[in-house]
């Protein structure tokens, strides 16, 4: 499980837009990474929005936002298009990167049990180390707090 302090496990993920990101190319950046249940629904879209709107402060800071889900790279497109949104989402259908992170976990809902992702946000500095996890995040002031964090 990747903590506050340890460097941030590498990966390379397919995005909505076609192409991949490889995490240890954006050193040199902060990286808000935030990984989600899954696109267009309630709790996830809020979320979403929240770093849509909040982009340009984010680029003032530096960082850049990505989003990680199971779901697939056409359901990234759609969900983006839907609700404008401006960071790349990530298709993690493998839940290989969400291991290696810690967040597939065993989840339950209306009494059934499923594995899926625990919303959570890692906070990754210049030289790709872990500086602040968040786990079980709320959505909705999540990309506000999260700015407060990087303004200092």
């Amino acid at each position: 499980m990747v903590e506050k302090g340890t460097e941030a496990p590498d990966f390379t993920l397919a995005t909505d837009e076609g192409g991949e990101v490889t995490l240890s190319d954006l050193r040199g950046k902060k990286v808000v990474l935030y990984f989600y249940p899954k696109d267009d629904t309630p709790g996830c879209t809020v979320q979403a929005c929240d770093f849509r709107d909040a982009t340009p402060a984010f680029d003032k800071l530096d960082a850049v936002v990505l989003g990680v889900s199971a779901d697939t790279v056409a359901s990234h497109a759609k969900f983006r298009k839907k609700y404008g949104l401006n960071f790349p989402l990530l298709a993690d259908v493998d839940h290989e990167v969400s291991d290696q992170y810690g967040v597939w976990k065993e989840k339950s809902m209306y009494g059934r049990k499923f594995m899926g992702i625990e919303r959570s946000t890692f906070l990754i500095d210049e030289e790709g180390v872990v500086v602040e996890a968040w786990r079980r995040v709320k959505p909705k002031g999540h990309a506000e707090m999260l700015q407060e964090v990087l303004a200092g």
